[in-house]
């Protein structure tokens, strides 16, 4: 059950409008690492988990996560203040108007116009929110992760918008919503590292011959750690292809009739690599450009003689 209270979690003071901010603060309103699509990955993920503590764990996040989708809404909402009466009242001349909406050179028009100015369930380029951004796959120890790692991104969203405003009480509430992003990582962090068992994900074990080895799969300029050092990982320095011992073809066992099929699919496209075919580009092709620096680094041919 749940059940709405007025007053915000976290009081919001915006000192004056600011429509081209309060676009910016869409990204996390509707956008991929917002609150809505927070609150909708840990819901979700509370439904289905069978871990009393864990499921409570989600589901207290997931409100708190719809919290802070009021507070931003709550900032869109009172930065666009200003111009939302202006242009349902149209008391500007529509050069202004329009000056006032894109505010500081902001794109914010596409949200003005379409909502009104009231916070628009798309991320700051105006692309409308969606499922796919719930990237929740059924194993805990996988979705955790996950969660860590989108805990984290919101909190460097966040970082970047206080950045832009110089407005003290917009700041001091995206401060706070920051932080909690941080909270909400550590308690995703204790949550997976109080699983006995959680790594690998999964229940399936690692094939055992592969599980610890590194492929150099670069040339040039390596660099070992602890990410590919001798003693974490057998280092392949120079792989080669088939490293389970195979040839490293691709094969299919076909039935009988399939087979013929095939070989004639195959017969009737085969390629002709004795033909030099004249084509449109032979025809229409222009001849390249003389390098001019290097014919004139040309030695000139010795004069002959007479």
């Amino acid at each position: 059950m749940f059940r709405h209270v007025k007053q915000l979690q976290y009081t919001v003071r915006v000192a004056g409008p600011n429509p081209g901010l309060a676009n910016l603060l869409l990204e996390q309103f509707g956008g991929p690492q917002g609150e809505l699509a927070a609150a909708c990955r840990y819901f979700t993920q509370g439904l289905g988990d069978d871990d009393p503590g864990r499921k409570d764990m989600l589901m207290d996040i997931a409100t708190e996560e719809l919290s802070h989708l009021e507070i931003i809404g709550s900032l869109v909402g009172m930065l666009n203040k200003g111009a939302k009466g202006d242009l349902a009242e149209g008391t500007e001349q529509e050069g202004e108007l329009y000056r006032t909406i894109t505010g500081n050179g902001n794109d914010s028009h596409l949200t003005a116009l379409l909502y009104g100015g009231g916070p628009a369930l798309t991320n700051s380029a105006g692309a409308p929110w969606t499922a796919a951004y719930i990237d929740t796959i059924g194993e805990v120890t996988a979705d955790l992760r996950s969660n860590i790692a989108a805990e984290a991104r919101a909190k460097i969203l966040y970082e970047r918008l206080i950045n832009m405003t110089d407005d003290p009480g917009v700041k001091d509430a995206l401060g706070f919503l920051m932080t909690r992003e941080v909270a909400h990582q550590i308690s995703f962090e204790k949550a997976l590292y109080s699983i006995r068992n959680n790594f690998p994900p999964g229940k399936l074990p690692p094939v055992e011959q592969y599980a610890n080895v590194y492929y150099n799969m670069s040339q040039g300029g390596d660099v070992r750690g602890s990410w590919n050092s001798d003693e974490n990982f057998n280092f392949v320095a120079d792989p080669t292809p088939a490293v389970d011992g195979g040839d490293g073809m691709a094969s299919v066992s076909l039935p009988k009739q399939q087979q013929v099929t095939l070989k004639n699919l195959v017969t009737r496209t085969a390629s002709d690599p004795t033909v030099n075919p004249v084509t449109g580009t032979d025809i229409g092709a222009v001849p390249p450009i003389e390098n001019k620096t290097a014919a004139a680094k040309k030695p000139k041919a010795a004069p002959k003689n007479k």
